[in-house]
Formats: structure tokens, sequence, C-alpha cells
């Protein structure tokens, strides 16, 4: 799928040598800030990246017309991710984390292109390691060309050989292996992969898919390209080896990672910088402290901060956007006999007993800052994340129909529902979250949770898990009891989020999988060429989860979120990004005017 956007907009710059860009922002830290990347059109053609040849030098700080105008190379960049990943390996675990330092140093055929100001939701895939794209227009076909000349890293043992199609092979065995918790949306797509020569690669539909180049770009459940030394030449939980913007100087648990450019990266001249410390700050207060004396070069900082930062930082380059981001509280799916099996009032009856307007007020400080003239929203999330605008059904609009009741704040009629599900005087039950991994704003967000959730009559005792060793391991799998509060997957593709929650996968955190309505809807959604068509269908999908509430859309990524960056740093306004791809799709084309 070739992207009408970047053509026109790199045309203009051509015949000035000038470079694409494309690009997210770096470290888990950062990861949810809701960025900007590229829009535009895209159709069905054959697609090349469009990109020029950059000619980068030093000088003065980039324009508004040209974002490597004068750029300088060289330097380090410093940022920071709040948890060590739970492996490096980027297929032996679905952790954000783990996808985050993998986007560093391994290419996908397809990533998001960035640049030019349009919001980071509405990206378009380009081509990574991919220099060629097309499908038929039924969407039953694409095929891939690899770059010319495009190598792996040189380091032992793979020594920067070229990419071939053996290592893309290689690579969709290990993405569709079905111990894999991730590897379903590949392997239910997918019918038969062909490899005609060394750089063609031919992928077969089951049923017509509009999003498969969305699914190959994107960084939870995609391709990521790995060299077949790594199946026993090398340990990918101890190493990384990849064709990617940057490779892997060293990594200390607890401390963080050092990348170094890959002078050998596809792109020639990029990335601008000549490193990545990747820091582990687990705790806020720190991250902020380390921004300010100028140790860390971006952060995400939360609204009550912003004031000190801009006293502080002169010139600081701020962020607001809202993000893909979706959050549920979600409910244990392997007992027939909990409250919640048995009647959808009990999960309606939990979700009309959230505040949703405080909530993203205590999340994002909507009051104070819309006081002091800073303009921030607040909308609420469906099951399609609100940040995903062309998708997103408004729970608060008349479209939503008469399923809208369960979304707004009504505890007096959230205890009669309770009542008329057979428990007037509640029930008990764990409520669980993971304490140690998303930041401030999401830990207030789970207690106020359970706050609402007492307030109806039912009684929880709190479970604050690790992540990596219990939450993103069993709990997001659907291996708990009782009730859970945790983030999505930022998918790319709005198909995601239903093929996750309704289908038959081991991330089916409710494990429902039954509701014959929802199977249906989800698989229509997929087969749908049409965007005005699969918009429909995922406005119905919107509305019947609804209805029953297997999942209860919360407000944690809802609101505006902020990204900080001295002001010294140049483009992080303009490449942005979406998901966790941002060690590809945005700092090669960041440089440090100092």
């Amino acid at each position: 799928m070739a992207d009408n956007y970047w053509g026109n907009y790199w045309s203009k710059r051509t015949n000035r040598r000038r470079l694409l860009g494309g690009a997210g922002m770096a470290g888990a830290g950062v990861a949810a800030l809701g960025l900007v990347g590229c829009g535009g059109g895209s159709s069905s053609n054959n697609g090349t990246s469009g990109l020029a040849t950059p000619t980068p030098a030093g000088g003065a700080a980039a324009t508004a017309t040209d974002p490597f105008a004068n750029a300088k190379k060289g330097g380090t960049y410093n940022t920071y991710m709040v948890n060590d990943p739970p492996t490096i390996d980027p297929y032996g675990n679905s952790s954000f984390q783990t996808k985050t330092v993998t986007s560093y140093a391994y290419s996908r055929l397809m990533m998001y292109g960035t640049g030019g100001g349009v919001k980071g939701t509405d990206t378009r895939p380009t081509g990574d390691a991919a220099e060629k794209w097309e499908n038929t227009p039924d969407g039953m076909k694409y095929t891939y060309t690899l770059r010319k000349g495009l190598t792996f890293q040189n380091v032992a043992p793979v020594n920067g050989r070229a990419v071939t199609t053996d290592d893309i092979k290689f690579s969709y065995g290990r993405a569709t292996d079905t111990k894999l918790t991730t590897s379903v949306q590949l392997r239910n797509a997918i019918d038969k992969v062909e490899y005609p020569d060394a750089s063609t690669i031919v992928f077969t539909m089951k049923t017509p898919n509009p999003g498969f180049n969305d699914t190959l770009a994107d960084t939870v459940n995609g391709l990521w390209i790995m060299p077949t030394e790594s199946a026993d030449k090398f340990d990918p939980a101890k190493t990384m080896i990849g064709s990617g913007p940057w490779t892997l100087g060293s990594y200390t648990p607890s401390v963080g990672f050092k990348f170094n450019k890959n002078p050998n990266w596809w792109k020639t001249g990029f990335p601008l910088m000549d490193a990545v410390n990747l820091a582990v700050i687990p705790d806020y207060p720190t991250q902020l402290a380390q921004f300010l004396a100028g140790n860390s070069d971006t952060m995400a900082p939360v609204s009550d901060d912003l004031v000190t930062i801009k006293n502080q930082v002169k010139d600081v380059q701020l962020n607001s956007s809202i993000s893909n981001q979706a959050n549920w509280i979600y409910f244990d799916g392997t007992d027939p006999n909990a409250p919640w099996a048995k009647d959808d009032r009990v999960r309606q009856a939990v979700s009309m007993a959230q505040d949703r307007d405080s909530i993203t007020d205590l999340i994002y400080n909507i009051k104070k800052l819309k006081a002091g003239g800073i303009d921030v929203q607040g909308p609420w999330n469906n099951l399609i994340p609100a940040g995903m605008t062309r998708y997103w059904l408004d729970p608060q609009s008349t479209d939503q129909g008469d399923t809208a009741q369960f979304f707004k704040y009504d505890p007096a009629n959230a205890i009669k529902l309770l009542a008329a599900a057979g428990f007037p005087s509640g029930f008990s039950t764990t409520y669980q979250y993971s304490g140690n991994i998303y930041g401030k704003s999401f830990n207030d967000a789970a207690e106020a949770t359970i706050a609402y959730i007492n307030a109806i009559g039912i009684k929880t005792t709190t479970d604050v898990q690790d992540y990596a060793s219990k939450y993103i391991t069993q709990t997001f799998i659907g291996n708990f009891k009782g009730i859970a509060f945790g983030l999505e997957s930022g998918f790319t593709d709005p198909g995601g989020y239903p093929q996750r929650l309704f289908l038959d996968n081991p991330n089916n955190h409710s494990k429902i999988t039954k509701d014959q309505q929802l199977i249906d809807l989800t698989n229509k959604q997929a087969t749908q060429m049409v965007e005005a068509d699969r918009k429909a269908t995922l406005w119905d999908i919107q509305r019947a989860n609804a209805q029953h509430m297997y999942y209860i859309p919360d407000q944690w990524g809802a609101g505006s979120t902020w990204g900080a960056w001295h002001p010294y740093v140049m483009n992080p306004l303009v490449f942005r990004t979406t998901g966790y791809g941002g060690g590809t799709e945005v700092l090669p084309w960041l440089w440090k005017n100092k």
C-alpha cells in the first residue's frame, strides 16, 4: 500500500537532496504520549518509500519547511524507560517494554511514516525493510520487495550479511509460533506465504484484509526481522542483531541500554546522532529531576508539573495530544460462578459506578489547566480508544444509542442493577493492577476506580502486582481471579482491539470467546475494504460491547498527555508517532543543536 501523502511531501524536497523522516518517541516512559506522524490518503497501487537522500550538515537549527536544514550530526540522545523489559527477544514476550527496545535494533517490512505535522493516530504504513509493496484490489494478496543492499548490523556471527527471504521465512515462523501469545493476528489472517526469490515475499490472505500493512507495521503483533543465526548462533534473549538504525552497545539490568548508530542502515546519513542512552528510571520524581537538571533530553510530565517545567526550562518544547491508548476494567472469565459471569447487569453496574469526568480530571488536571488557559481535552474512551478518531464512537453522542446509559455516572441505578442481578448487598472480590510500570497517573486512576467500585457495595481486596513477574505473564493473559485494571496494547489498526478481546487467542484477557454477535462483527470488519463500511461495523462492535460491558473502557489515555523536550532537541514536534516504534520511527530524525 503506497501513501500518496509521502509521495507529495517528499517529492518537493527531492531536488534539494533532503531526507524523508519517519519516527516515533523513544522509551517506554514516553511511549504512550499520542504522538504525531504522517497522514494523508493511501492507495492500493505499487509503492515505494518516496525517500529522498539527505545531506545533513552542521549549522543553524531546522526550519519550519525543512526539518534537516543545517542539521548537526553526532551526540548522544538521553532518554529513559520506566522498567526493564521482561526480555529483549522480540518474540519472547508481548510486553510493550520488549517492543520498545526491539524497535531500536530490528526492522519490520513496514513501519509508520512520520513527519508533516499530522496526528500520530492518522499515520500510515510505509516501507522499512520493504522497498516496494502492493496488494490486489480485493485485499487477498500482498507482495513485498526487500530493499536492495539491505544488510544486518556488522556484528558477529551475522557480520553484516544481506537480509534475504530466508530471514523473513525464519522470522515468520517465530512470529506465528503457537506458543507466542501475540501470534494470533498473523496466523488468523494469512493463508500462505510464498518466497519466489531472495527478495520477494507474497502473503495470501484467508479473507480480504484491509489492514494487513498495519499488521506488518504493528510493533506488538507484527513481523520483526531476525537473522536465521538467532536460531542457534546467538541468543536473542541476551543480545540484539538486526537491520535497524541502532546496534546494541550494552545492557545492564536496572541501569539501562546503550545503543550506537548503525552506520550501514538503509537510510543513508541517518540516524543523525551517534548514540542513545536509554536509562531505566522507575520513579517519576527522579524522571522529573533528571529532566530539569538537563540529564534527560526528554520526559513525559504529568500536567501538575507543566508550569514548573515551563518556568525552569527556558523555551521548553511541549506537546499534548490524545493517544490511541486503551484501558480496561476487565473480569476473570474462567469462573462460571463469578457474579459478572452470570449477568450483564453486574458489569453494567461497575461501569455506571465510574465517574469518568472526575477520573479524567484526576489524571489530566483538566479544570485547572483550562482555567490557566491551556487547551486540554477529556473525551471518554470506548472499545476503540478516543485517540483513534477515525473509528472511535463517542460514548456521549447520540450515535452510541441506548447503550450510552451504561457509560454515565449513575451510582444509584448501579446499586439497583446489582440488586436485580441478585446482589443487593454487593459481593467481595480481588481487584488487581500493576503498580510499578505505568506511572503515577495510572496508579491514581487504578485507586480511584477501586473507590467507585466500593461505593456501590462491591468489597475489594487489592493486589498491586509486579508487572514483569505477575501482571504481564498472568493477569494480562487472563490467568487471574476477580477484577483487573490495565492497559491494552496500542494497536495501530482498529481491528486489533476486537480481535484481541473477542476471538480465541491467548491474550483474550477475560476469555470472552462465545458471543456470536461480536465474533461475527469482528470477522466482518476484518474483510471490509471500504473504510466507511468498516467504520460502521466497528461502531456496531462498540455498541455491542457497551451492552454487555465485557470490557469497561476507562479513562487513562483518553486525556491530553504531554511530552517535553529541551530546546536544543531538533524535530521532536515534527516527527512523532503512536505505538512503540520510536527507535526507528522517530529517533533517527532527531538531532541536537548544542
